[in-house]
């Protein structure tokens, strides 16, 4: 992970931060990294939708399934 120091932020900014981190019961780091990814457009419904396009893209995927290998496995050691 990278890290970077915000100069010259403004109070106003800092205040409304250790605010929302109160409220979602974080802290102020990790909100100033939450909103610091919604601006980048990297929020957890985009990567989700972006998910969702390419599974609808690829298609289901041939042949067995994890589960399936899982309990062809347990069978044979049972």
């Amino acid at each position: 992970m990278a890290q970077i120091l915000i100069r010259n932020l403004d109070e106003a900014v800092l205040v409304k931060l250790r605010q929302r981190a109160a409220e979602a019961g974080t802290s102020l780091e990790e909100e100033a990294r939450r909103a610091l990814a919604a601006a980048a457009g990297l929020t957890r419904d985009a990567a989700l939708a972006r998910l969702d396009a390419v599974r609808a893209q690829i298609g289901r995927v041939q042949g067995p399934s994890t589960l399936e290998d899982l309990r062809r496995d347990r069978a044979r050691d049972g």
